[in-house]
C-alpha cells in the first residue's frame, strides 16, 4: 500500500481512503469484513459525512454500531467526516457546524475526528464563523485537521484569511474520464478546445503550492453517477483495452490500473473508494503500489479520450 506524509502534518496516511457512503445495506458482519479487509491491505482513513445514508448521520451510525475499535487501534485509523449540506441548502454557520461534529461523534462511539471537512461551497458563507467553530472543536479535542471539499481555490483563500488551522484536504471528483483538474492544464491556451477550459480555477496546482492533499471521490465513474467506465466497452473501448494489457503486465486488475493512474500523479492524490466489495478494495490497494511509466501514464490519458495538444 502506498503512504505518505500529509503536508502541514505529521500525519502518515494511505493513498486509498476507504467511504463508507454506500454501507446502509451491510450487516454487521459485513461491514467488519469490508473494514478489516481495507486495514490488512494498509488502508488507515475512513471516511464519512453525516448526510450519508438517507436520514442524518445514518451510516455513520451504522458504522459505530457494528465497528469498535480498541484505543490503541482508534489512534492507527484516520476517521473523517463532513458537514454543511442540509436538506435543500448549504451551511456552514458555526453552530450547524458544531452540532453536527457532536452528533458525528457519537454516532460513530469516537472521541474525536482526525479531519473535518467542509462538504460543499457555502456561497453565504461568514468565514469568521467557520474560524470560531474550528477554533472550539480543535481547542477542545473534538477535531484534529480540517480540509474542504469541492473548494476552489478562491474559495479555500477565502477561508484561510481568518481560519488559525491549517486545510490540509480538499476533496473532489476525478476519474481517469473525469478529470478536469488535469485535463485543462494540459491543454492550456487551446482555444475551440473544450478540454483546455480551467473549471477549477488552477486547483491541483494551487493544492501542490499549498500543501493541499486532494481526495479523488467516485475514481471509476464515467462523469457524474453514471455508470463505471471499468468493463464498458461499448463507450470506452480503447480505455478498457489499456487497461487490460496493463493489468496483465503488472498483474493487477483493470481496478488495480485505474487506480494507479490517480495515485500515480506527484500531488500523492488519494482514492476514496465507494465500494462495499472487500475484493474491490484489496484490487485498489494492489494498484496503488504500481508505478505507471510516463509514457502508461499519458497512454490511459489519451484512451479516455483526452488531447495531448
Amino acid at each position: 500500500m502506498k503512504t505518505f506524509t500529509l503536508p502541514q502534518t505529521d500525519v502518515r496516511a494511505s493513498s486509498i481512503v476507504l467511504g463508507q457512503m454506500r454501507i446502509m445495506d451491510l450487516d454487521d458482519e459485513q461491514l467488519r469484513t469490508l473494514v478489516g479487509t481495507a486495514l490488512d491491505a494498509g488502508v488507515n482513513v475512513i471516511d464519512h459525512a453525516d448526510i450519508y445514508g438517507g436520514e442524518r448521520h445514518a451510516c455513520e451510525r451504522r458504522f459505530g454500531e457494528a465497528i469498535r475499535f480498541s484505543p490503541a487501534e482508534r489512534e492507527n485509523v484516520l476517521i473523517q467526516s463532513k458537514v454543511g449540506i442540509r436538506e435543500g441548502y448549504f451551511d456552514f454557520s458555526a453552530e450547524h457546524i458544531m452540532r453536527t461534529v457532536d452528533e458525528s461523534l457519537e454516532a460513530l462511539g469516537t472521541e474525536y475526528l482526525d479531519v473535518l471537512l467542509l462538504h460543499r461551497p457555502d456561497t453565504l458563507v461568514e468565514p469568521d464563523e467557520v474560524a470560531t467553530a474550528f477554533s472550539e472543536l480543535h481547542n477542545r479535542g473534538k477535531v484534529r485537521h480540517f480540509g474542504v471539499s469541492n473548494h476552489t481555490p478562491g474559495q479555500v483563500e477565502l477561508l484561510k484569511s481568518v481560519v488559525a488551522q491549517p486545510l490540509i484536504i480538499n476533496q473532489v471528483q476525478l476519474s481517469v474520464t473525469h478529470a478536469p483538474i488535469i485535463a485543462s492544464g494540459i491543454a492550456a491556451n487551446m482555444v475551440g478546445l473544450d478540454q483546455s477550459i480551467d473549471r477549477d480555477n488552477g486547483m491541483l496546482d494551487y493544492a501542490r503550492l499549498n500543501g493541499i492533499t486532494l481526495q479523488a471521490w467516485s475514481p471509476f465513474q464515467k462523469a457524474f453517477f453514471d455508470g463505471v467506465f471499468i468493463g464498458d466497452r461499448e463507450n470506452f473501448a480503447d480505455l478498457n483495452d489499456v487497461l487490460d494489457a496493463l493489468a496483465e503486465k503488472y498483474g493487477v486488475t483493470p481496478t488495480g490500473i485505474a487506480t494507479a493512474w490517480i495515485t500515480r500523479h506527484p500531488a500523492n492524490i488519494q482514492v476514496v473508494l465507494g465500494t462495499t466489495t472487500p475484493s474491490r478494495v484489496a484490487e485498489s490497494a494492489a494498484g496503488s503500489d504500481v508505478h505507471l511509466t510516463r509514457e502508461e501514464y499519458y497512454r490511459i490519458f489519451t484512451a479516455a479520450g483526452h488531447t495531448l495538444p
